[in-house]
């Protein structure tokens, strides 16, 4: 007898009109977000200060056993004081920095003449050829400019965490109403906690790592004297918060700025060896050691992201690139279309308290 045709299930295809709706919504997110970059910078520094400002006070709070206004009002001192301070610093002396720099471009060749004898001539002849030929001053102002926009923002971003803080309580019974039901609201609840708790983490350790690499680098630029210690010592601060190339860049511009100030080679080598071994081995070591699992994000996720964010929203892009990053993985992780993304954004496959996922069809 003839075998009946079986009938085969389609494979699923992606219809066209689903591509173009979600080509044309991911257009209309990256040109909002650098539309509205003036609006939505100052309002995601404000998040992540509101975050470590939660942080900080809930261990207040278990360390000291101090009613929670109370350390909510000292993690807010706390923390908008650094803020100002880091700000203050870096844009009172952008000015003066700024000015001298033609002083250090024009004393530039001759540092580099004296090099020529350790590293060799060849060596010597690619400096010459690619650095003098970058505009420091350009570089200057792109790196201390951002500092000085962001210290005339400083106001309103106090002014969005002081409502962020006041609504803290408010918000969780808020998104329970505005859910509509208890079993979607409970959802929402679970992605808030799970986004509050990677941000805590990473803001929390990712400031203390910074705080104790600025100040073991402080202490090399005094001992030698470098100028502008203050601000180098800021920016090193600043910079680990940008992945992968943030720790060299802390390196580099104080370097050059010995390689200039100095007669001798050897405070360019103690910034180099010392400030440059204490980044690899904090950022290599100390820093997986501390934040462990916590973020679980694939390296090429790490640079693509820090890729998108900077040419989005600039050189803070760059500093909120992983947080941003964080927020939007866990967010999908949440939701059962867009878990595969998620899966395949992870640095192993676990999401969260899971199993690696080994069989995504």
């Amino acid at each position: 007898m003839p075998s009946e045709p079986q009938n085969k299930p389609a494979k699923p295809r992606l219809k066209l009109s689903a591509t173009r709706d979600i080509t044309i919504v991911a257009t209309l997110v990256v040109l909002g977000l650098y539309a509205g970059a003036k609006f939505l910078i100052p309002l995601t520094m404000a998040l992540l200060v509101n975050v470590l400002i939660i942080a900080l006070s809930d261990r207040v709070v278990s360390l000291t056993r101090l009613p929670v206004w109370l350390a909510n009002i000292a993690g807010v001192t706390v923390v908008l004081a650094g803020l100002f301070t880091i700000m203050y610093v870096l844009g009172s002396q952008a000015t003066q920095f700024a000015r001298s720099i033609n002083t250090y471009e024009n004393q530039f060749d001759g540092a580099v003449n004296r090099i020529t004898g350790l590293v060799g001539n060849d060596v010597t002849s690619f400096i010459r050829d690619n650095l003098i030929s970058i505009d420091m001053s350009y570089v200057a102002r792109l790196l201390l400019g951002s500092a000085t926009s962001l210290l005339n923002q400083f106001f309103l971003i106090s002014l969005y965490v002081a409502f962020l803080m006041a609504e803290r309580l408010a918000f969780r019974k808020k998104i329970q109403l505005a859910a509509g039901n208890p079993q979607l609201g409970a959802e929402l609840a679970t992605v808030l906690d799970a986004i509050s708790f990677s941000l805590q983490r990473y803001v929390g350790v990712k400031t203390f790592i910074s705080l104790v690499t600025a100040s073991i680098s402080y202490t090399v630029f005094r001992v030698l004297g470098l100028e502008y210690a203050e601000t180098w010592a800021v920016l090193t601060f600043a910079l680990n918060f940008i992945p992968s190339i943030g720790s060299i860049i802390a390196v580099f511009f104080p370097a050059m700025i010995a390689l200039v100030q100095f007669e001798t080679i050897g405070p360019f080598l103690i910034i180099v060896l010392g400030c440059g071994t204490i980044q690899f081995l904090i950022g290599n070591f100390l820093d997986p050691a501390m934040l462990g699992r916590s973020l679980n994000m694939s390296t090429f996720l790490v640079v693509l992201a820090l890729t998108f964010w900077t040419t989005v929203w600039g050189l803070i892009g760059a500093f909120l690139s992983v947080p941003l990053t964080v927020c939007i993985l866990i967010i999908f992780s949440h939701i059962p279309a867009l878990r595969p993304v998620a899966i395949l954004m992870s640095l192993d496959g676990r999401l969260g308290d899971t199993e690696p996922a080994t069989d995504v069809r």
